[in-house]
C-alpha cells in the first residue's frame, strides 16, 4: 500500500479563524459608525449652545433695543449714544445699554471680537432661516461669505423698519430658540 499525498490548500484560500479580531472592513464600518457619532455628538452641542446664545440674546434686547446701530451706551456725560459697526471703537469697554437684533446675537456670543465665531455665525444663519426660511426646509448652516452677509443685512433691516417693536424682536428671538430645540429634536433622532 503506498501512501496517499497530502493535499495542501494554499495559503491565501485557507479559511482563517475569528478568534477576537473583527475583520478588517467590519473594523472600518465601525469606525465610520463611530465618526458619525461624533458629528452628531458635535452638532447636537452646537445646537444647545446656540439655543443658550439666542436665549442670552433675547435677555439683552430685553434690557434695551436699538435701531439704527448695533448697540447702545451711556458716555461720560450720561448720554445716551448708539454705535454702528463702523463706530464701535468709540464705545470702548463701557457696558451696553441696548443692541439691534444682530448685535444682541452678537453680545450673547461674546461681543465684537467673537463677531466671526461660528456660534455667532451659525445663530444668525438659524435666525434668518427662522425669519424668512420654512420650517420643513434644512437651515443652511455654511452659506458663502456674500450669501451670510446679505442675510446679516436682511436682518439688519427687518430690525430698523419703523414700525418695528422690542416685542416683535423679542417675539422672534423665542421663535428662533424653538427652532434650535426642533434642531436638536432633529439631529438626535437620527441614529
Amino acid at each position: 500500500m503506498t501512501p496517499t499525498p497530502e493535499l495542501t490548500v494554499p495559503r491565501s484560500t485557507q479559511a482563517r479563524p475569528r478568534v477576537g479580531r473583527p475583520r478588517w472592513w467590519d473594523r472600518r464600518r465601525e469606525q465610520r459608525r463611530l465618526a458619525g457619532e461624533d458629528r452628531r455628538a458635535a452638532h447636537l452641542a452646537e445646537l444647545h449652545h446656540i439655543r443658550a446664545l439666542v436665549g442670552a440674546a433675547r435677555a439683552v434686547v430685553g434690557s434695551g433695543w436699538v435701531q439704527h446701530g448695533w448697540f447702545a451706551y451711556r458716555d461720560e456725560q450720561g448720554e445716551h449714544r448708539t454705535v454702528t459697526a463702523a463706530t464701535l471703537q468709540r464705545m470702548g469697554d463701557r457696558p451696553i445699554t441696548g443692541a439691534c437684533l444682530v448685535g444682541a446675537i452678537v453680545q450673547a456670543g461674546g461681543g465684537p471680537a467673537a463677531v466671526r465665531s461660528q456660534p455667532v455665525q451659525r445663530a444668525l444663519d438659524l435666525t434668518w432661516h427662522t425669519l424668512h426660511g420654512s420650517e420643513h426646509e434644512p437651515v443652511h448652516w455654511c452659506p458663502a461669505p456674500p450669501v451670510r452677509a446679505a442675510h446679516v443685512r436682511d436682518l439688519t433691516r427687518w430690525n430698523d423698519q419703523p414700525a418695528r417693536t422690542s416685542a416683535e424682536v423679542l417675539s422672534l428671538l423665542h421663535a428662533v430658540e424653538r427652532a434650535a430645540g426642533q434642531e436638536i429634536a432633529r439631529a438626535g433622532a437620527h441614529p
